[in-house]
């Protein structure tokens, strides 16, 4: 039976990214699109490459029926997603995309997001939506918290290797460069082609990217204890695409064979061979990751690289494979996309 989808807050990018995968879903039918600034408009009028997909006009959220609904994405921002999902049926599925429900601790949340959260009822159902790590709680899920894309990113070239004990779990930096995408899709002068293309630059940086919440919050879990990571991002001219370049103090060997171990059965995880190092020209426009791993001239140092697009793997994708599970559905089924090159 196909599964009827709403999605919410799809005049963003992670939206019309749910809006381009889900339109040739095999599974799923798109019955329903917000998106309250740009209601009655058509879908291919906001973002013409979706012209030609047949999908429905946006509507506001409270013009929806969820009664005809089997799974709602919520593509909304931070604070907002809470105050909606807080109003849908509480027998509905539904898969944010928002940071509302990914930090467990109440007093984490406020401080990283500076105001308290409204919904901790709804938190302490939500399932943290890092795939390959939570699979078996997602399967019986009705609340996925979507990861945000840098903490993707890094969770996929650390946890391993935490869980694996092949690190000095004080010795983690993670220098990560990210797409303009990821900054979403209103209009702020540091994204202005003028004042972006031909350079890069930092940002929340010394320790103050709220991702680092994230880290926290699944490193100490992995570990069984503490574990704090320096991180600094850097915003990139290009559109879309994650690179991480992780330093960490341990055998490279092994810790090849740590990503290798965990990954192997694993359809959109892929470790290189060792020596080989990942780009975001490979992964592009898909739900693939690819990870590498070399030594470095300082013994007993590695460095690992991961690279995931944002708004698939980092965002739209995983909601979709996630959603997937919580539908009973194949977990690849409509994300077997191949990477678009050059």
């Amino acid at each position: 039976m196909t599964q009827k989808i709403a999605i919410l807050g799809a005049s963003g990018y992670t939206g019309a990214e749910l809006a381009r995968i889900i339109a040739t879903h095999p599974e799923m039918e798109i019955t329903a699109l917000s998106g309250d600034r740009k209601a009655g408009m058509r879908m291919g009028d906001v973002f013409p490459h979706l012209r030609h997909m047949g999908l429905p006009d946006l509507v506001k959220i409270e013009e929806i029926d969820f009664s005809a609904i089997d799974l709602a994405f919520c593509a909304l921002p931070h604070a907002t997603s809470q105050a909606v999902i807080t109003e849908l049926p509480r027998d509905l599925k539904v898969v944010d995309l928002s940071a509302d429900f990914r930090l467990r601790d109440a007093a984490e949340y406020e401080k990283w997001y500076g105001k308290p959260h409204a919904a901790m009822d709804l938190q302490a159902e939500a399932v943290y939506g890092l795939t390959e790590f939570y699979r078996d709680e997602l399967k019986t899920a009705r609340l996925c918290a979507g990861t945000g894309c840098n903490a993707a990113a890094g969770q996929y070239a650390i946890r391993p290797l935490i869980e694996a004990g092949v690190i000095d779990l004080d010795e983690i930096v993670i220098d990560l460069k990210a797409g303009v995408s990821g900054a979403g899709r209103a209009l702020k002068e540091n994204l202005l082609h003028a004042e972006l293309a031909g350079g890069t630059m930092p940002y929340s940086a010394g320790g103050k990217h709220r991702h680092l919440g994230e880290f926290d919050q699944e490193f100490s879990k992995a570990a069984g204890r503490p574990v704090r990571v320096q991180f600094t991002p850097h915003l990139m001219p290009f559109n879309r695409g994650i690179l991480a370049t992780v330093y960490v103090r341990g055998t490279p060997e092994d810790i090849h064979a740590a990503l290798v171990a965990r990954y192997e059965n694993e359809v959109f995880l892929e470790v290189l061979p060792f020596g080989q190092l990942a780009s975001t020209r490979s992964i592009a426009g898909s739900n693939f990751v690819h990870l590498g791993v070399i030594g470095d001239r300082l013994p007993g140092r590695a460095v690992v690289t991961v690279a995931l697009d944002n708004l698939t793997k980092g965002s739209s994708g995983q909601a979709i494979q996630n959603a997937n599970l919580m539908l009973g559905l194949p977990e690849t089924l409509g994300l077997m996309l191949a990477p678009v090159f050059p």
